[in-house]
């Protein structure tokens, strides 16, 4: 796949916080506010295939059934939000459910925790991508960029989804080709909140997302980890709070950042 004109590999903690803020500044406000979303992953090799299709392969015609069956079996409380298939998506990511959603986050640094928590892929070089959410979403077509704009926003929400296009079906049929649209689920959880996290959707659930990446090179970069620097940058997340205890509220999360707290390096 033809995506190392967009490769950035990093050779010590300070270029890699220096590589994830690269391009932040905004003249217009006078702050630095980065445009990207950002995916932190253990192994650069992996693909950015979600997890339906990882779980379901091609039959794209499964997605309605796991959707049906989740609804008909979830006995959730009311969030405050609509029964539309959004919601619904959101709900089910997550909880696990395969879904064509996938994670980002704003920040940088829950990025390199996603790079880095695999303590068994330490042996791999890891990556983050990086996407400018304000490019993508500009490319959508007027039907989604008409209320995005009316908000005043660069990202969706639940509600101007459910505005613009109330189910997935119509989703998938605005257009011929794929395209991406990222959006901000509500806060149903702490892990949520945590991990400053917001979702991508493409239209189409077993459409592949560096595919399009690879047609669109100028919104996004890859910044490579290579395996000999994670040690160095998982304890220095860890030293900063940014671990499984904080990201995922509960004693699951704190398990997980017990176990790699005390994990000889030699393992």
């Amino acid at each position: 796949m033809p995506i190392d004109q967009n490769d950035i590999i990093i050779h010590s903690w300070s270029e890699l916080c220096e590589t994830l803020y690269d391009n932040s500044w905004q003249d217009d406000i006078g702050r630095f506010r980065s445009n990207y979303a950002f995916r932190g992953v253990s192994d650069k090799s992996y693909r950015m295939a979600n997890s339906f299709m990882r779980n379901c392969g091609n039959n794209e015609q499964l997605e309605y059934h796991l959707l049906r069956n989740f609804r008909k079996y979830a006995q959730l409380k009311d969030n405050g939000h609509s029964h539309s298939d959004w919601n619904w998506l959101t709900i089910a990511q997550h909880h696990g459910l395969p879904t064509r959603l996938m994670d980002w986050t704003y920040s940088p640094f829950v990025a390199m925790h996603f790079a880095t928590d695999k303590t068994d892929k330490f042996d791999k070089d890891g990556v983050i991508w990086h996407v400018d959410y304000v490019k993508v979403n500009k490319m959508l077509p007027p039907t989604l960029l008409t209320v995005l704009k009316a908000a005043g926003a660069h990202v969706f929400t639940l509600q101007m989804l459910e505005t613009a296009v109330p189910d997935i079906k119509q989703f998938d049929n605005l257009v011929p080709e794929d395209m991406v649209l990222f959006f901000e689920p509500p806060s149903i959880a702490d892990r949520i909140i945590n991990q400053f996290a917001f979702f991508s959707i493409m239209s189409g659930p077993v459409s592949v997302l560096d595919d399009w990446l690879v047609k669109h090179p100028e919104v996004y970069r890859r910044v490579i980890i290579p395996a000999k620097l994670k040690w160095e940058i998982r304890d220095k997340l860890d030293q900063a709070n940014i671990t499984e205890r904080m990201l995922f509220p509960g004693l699951d999360g704190l398990a997980q950042w017990l176990a790699r707290q005390y994990q000889p390096i030699s393992q």
